[in-house]
């Protein structure tokens, strides 16, 4: 609704801008800025891309796809003009000259949360011991190849449950949801960004982790070191990160 309202607003200040005087040399239109980003935020990148057009902003084009690959691409030397992923993996390509150094701009919190399939019982979460024991008690457990991913992992193998659980995780590839894994029966107990969560159907939303072993990513988004709109990046991430953005996230 925020997004919408910021959207509504931008484009109604656009409207009442005064109209070009006659015989004035028409305006160039600006060029796309190329973004690429891991899954986990799409949604909300897409709705501030479209904010930040609607207010004159370069048009973004946004690709979206597993975080491991996009950072990949980036290390690759695809032509990109930003990047938006989790914020240690920014850091890895701004130490390895991928990205601009000091042109890192936090913008999104986000917490894993926890998933079943439409109908089915939901467990008990409420505790760290809670938690285990459902992890214990699911028939298969699945989560991403990201941070949320790697973070379960440590989880387990602090609860020294790791080998045991082994045979019955399903990491769903690269730029797949873990929630569509639910929903098709596939994963009984799915993990993930609770953003990557909310817009799938057939799935039950159980809730966070308890706050004890609650797993919180920051993403954040750097410039990436080729490209031509360095500066008009920079403004792009500057609005993501304003406080009038921060009810869309």
């Amino acid at each position: 609704i925020a997004c919408r309202t910021l959207c509504r607003t931008a484009i109604a200040a656009r409207e009442s801008e005064a109209l070009p005087a006659p015989g004035a040399a028409p305006t160039m239109p600006p060029m796309s800025l190329r973004a690429i980003s891991s899954m986990a935020t799409r949604q909300v990148l897409a709705e501030l891309c479209s904010a930040w057009e609607a207010q004159g902003g370069e048009p973004v084009a946004l690709e979206s796809v597993g975080g491991v690959d996009a950072a990949r691409r980036v290390q690759a030397g695809e032509a990109f003009d930003a990047v938006l992923l989790a914020s240690d993996a920014i850091d890895k390509l701004m130490a390895g000259g991928h990205v601009l150094a000091g042109s890192r701009v936090d913008l999104v919190r986000s917490e894993v949360a926890i998933a079943v399939r439409a109908g089915a019982d939901r467990p008990d979460l409420s505790t760290e011991a809670a938690l285990k024991q459902a992890v214990l008690a699911a028939p298969t457990l699945g989560y991403s190849t990201g941070p949320s991913g790697v973070a379960l992992t440590k989880l387990f193998e602090r609860w020294g449950i790791a080998a045991e659980i082994a045979p019955r995780i399903v990491q769903a590839p690269p730029g797949v949801p873990v929630g569509t894994l639910v929903a098709r029966g596939d994963v009984a107990l799915g993990f993930q960004q609770l953003s990557e969560l909310l817009p799938l159907e057939g799935i039950t939303i159980v809730g966070g982790m308890p706050p004890e072993v609650a797993i919180t990513t920051i993403f954040s988004g750097g410039v990436c070191d080729a490209s031509p709109q360095a500066d008009a990046v920079r403004r792009l991430l500057a609005f993501m990160a304003a406080p009038a953005a921060a009810d869309a996230k």
